[in-house]
């Protein structure tokens, strides 16, 4: 057991009880969303909807006592196509459904498609974020948005013409986010979090066997993707906090990869230039504590509250594991959080929102009893 450390407060991000992002909709979006879907509200409608739905959402933030917020991807469908759609030369596909990139996706299986050169462009969620920062007043506000890894990952299985030579497309998918990380700091973004699933999927043994039966290397392409990532990230702003948030999926409470973090440990610990790692560690799925051995000075935040389902974890063993995770990393580099959101897409995970809120009590219970 671990004694209470004192004198641990944070006041920069990561913070020690944390969140990744998403939150169950509320009953007003999905009716909003799907009005409009149907033609019989506006789109300014609709914004005034998810601007009052939003506003109730920080008010329950706030009150919980959370250092920074998020507006719950209540403007969003998925947790990553709205970004990449948002992405000059980019268009929405629909996907077969016994396609290996739509498994996650089954409920509705859409993708996006490159179909031009890729630039940032007049990207709607910095409009998003703006908005965000408004309504929450003197409250840090976190951005989430997709990794750049991901974008080329989902991009590769669904083909791509427009950009026949790679190190090209790198080297616009690396402009893309360099443009983007300025414009969200320029607005007045300080902390962003980067989402990413490829790394569940190079941490599962029966993915990387698929993508050697593709003739791909799963450890290059683990080097080339954190080249990607700190390329991206290279010309963040000192005083700007960017985080990665590594899932095994999160769709409807399913998952799709298995697999401790061993097999991308070295390369992505020691090698990703992120300033904090958002790991996933609700269950045995996401292996045990010892890949964390080759972090270096990193913060890590501990997803150990698990958002797939209703329950509450026990206090007293969630110290312990944090306990465990500190013979790797010193235990002031460590925070707590959930282990992903509560709504990768706007159909939220199988759990009731009175549920989604004590499992953030919880987190911020047990940080504030660790971390004093």
């Amino acid at each position: 057991m671990i004694s209470p450390i004192t004198g641990s407060a944070r006041t920069a991000p990561p913070f020690r009880y944390d969140i990744v992002g998403s939150f169950l909709r509320s009953e007003g979006i999905k009716t909003a969303r799907s009005l409009f879907e149907q033609g019989e509200i506006t789109a300014a409608q609709l914004q005034e909807i998810e601007d009052r739905e939003i506003a109730e959402l920080l008010k329950q933030e706030k009150a919980l006592g959370l250092k920074a917020v998020t507006d719950g991807e209540f403007r969003r469908s998925w947790w990553h196509l709205d970004f990449f759609l948002g992405i000059t030369g980019t268009h929405k596909i629909i996907l077969n459904q016994g396609h290996s990139s739509a498994k996650e996706n089954a409920q509705r299986a859409e993708s996006f498609k490159i179909t031009g050169k890729i630039s940032f462009g007049d990207h709607p969620m910095l409009a998003h974020f703006t908005r965000l920062q408004q309504m929450a007043g003197d409250t840090m506000v976190k951005m989430t948005i997709p990794a750049p890894s991901l974008f080329h990952f989902v991009q590769d299985y669904n083909g791509n013409e427009i950009y026949p030579d790679r190190d090209q497309l790198f080297h616009d998918i690396i402009a893309v986010y360099r443009a983007a990380i300025r414009a969200f700091y320029d607005a007045g973004c300080r902390y962003l979090q980067m989402d990413d699933t490829t790394w569940g999927t190079l941490s599962s043994g029966r993915h990387r066997a698929h993508l050697r039966s593709r003739g791909i290397d799963p450890d290059q392409l683990a080097r080339d993707y954190v080249s990607l990532i700190n390329e991206s990230i290279a010309d963040k702003p000192e005083d700007m906090t960017i985080a990665l948030h590594v899932c095994r999926g999160n769709l409807r409470s399913t998952w799709f990869a298995a697999g401790g973090y061993e097999p991308v440990a070295e390369t992505l610990f020691g090698g990703a230039q992120v300033d904090a790692f958002f790991l996933e560690y609700d269950n045995e799925r996401s292996g045990d504590f010892a890949p964390l051995r080759f972090i270096k000075d990193q913060f890590v935040v501990l997803g150990l509250v698990t958002t797939k389902h209703g329950g509450l974890e026990n206090k007293e063993q969630l110290k312990l594991r944090i306990a465990e995770a500190a013979e790797y990393v010193d235990i002031n580099k460590l925070c707590l959080s959930p282990q992903c959101g509560f709504a990768s897409s706007e159909e939220g995970n199988i759990l009731t929102e009175e549920e989604q809120w004590d499992k953030i009590r919880l987190v911020i219970e047990t940080a504030n009893e660790v971390w004093v």
